[in-house]
């Protein structure tokens, strides 16, 4: 479980829609966070995390971490206020925190984000009172999922009787991806080259998938699909042969 640095030994266990809190402890403050927020490479995200009930963010630190896929939760920073705060070690400094105490919240800011930074971040805050630490469900920033474009054979391949068919995989991350084709419906593998995912100037992935045929074989099916799976979601593009010229 994620818990606020210092001495809040208590483990964090869910109570309602995106909280959590401890059990056995005095009474803890509620915290909750947007479930996702969504943003663009280079821009700069503000992840929220509220303070319910009759608790005042003004007396309390904000811890922040982050969880990546299949790494430890790793600590970003505390901040208390702009003259009491501490960053954690090698966090960059587009990591900040701020409070906006009219509405009783907490911030991270991630200025220039990045394609590493899409994880789940989560807000704790320790009682200052007490032994006890809230730690909030956390906000993801989602993963980028991968624009699939298919492209039919060319006129001048069919009049030689060959056809490609050209499965072209761009802007994903993480950059693993795998490609399936098939015809009306049945998979495909004679004839199919798939390239390694490479990166792209934005920092995210590119892929590309071709199946080669002779222009008999592709008229002989009513269509053809590119299947390509991408942390664990499938996305289908497909082609008819009678739609082309």
């Amino acid at each position: 479980c994620l818990l606020a640095p210092g001495p809040f030994p208590c483990p964090a266990l869910p109570r309602g829609p995106h909280t959590s809190v401890s059990p056995g402890c005095s009474p803890q403050p509620v915290l909750s966070q947007p479930p996702s927020v969504a943003s663009s490479l280079g821009a700069t995200v503000h992840l929220a995390c509220t303070l319910r009930g009759d608790h005042d963010i003004g007396l309390h630190s904000i811890y922040w971490y982050q969880q990546r896929p299949g790494h430890p939760p790793r600590f970003l920073l505390r901040y208390f206020s702009p003259s009491d705060k501490r960053q954690g070690h090698k966090v960059p400094p587009r990591f900040s925190g701020s409070k906006d105490l009219a509405k009783n919240t907490g911030y991270l800011s991630i200025a220039e984000l990045q394609v590493e930074d899409e994880a789940v971040y989560f807000c704790a805050v320790g009682s200052p009172g007490g032994p006890g630490a809230t730690t909030g469900r956390g906000t993801k920033i989602p993963r980028s999922p991968p624009s699939v474009t298919l492209f039919p054979p060319s006129t001048e391949e069919l009049g030689a009787n060959t056809a490609t068919l050209v499965c072209l995989i761009s802007d994903f991350y993480p950059g693993n991806v795998t490609v399936a084709w098939k015809a009306d419906g049945s998979p495909v593998t004679r004839g199919v080259v798939t390239s390694q995912a490479s990166k792209q100037s934005n920092s995210k992935y590119a892929a590309s998938s071709y199946l080669s045929l002779t222009s008999t074989e592709w008229k002989s099916k009513g269509s053809y699909s590119c299947e390509v799976t991408h942390e664990g979601k499938t996305m289908t593009k497909t082609v008819r042969p009678s739609e082309c010229p």
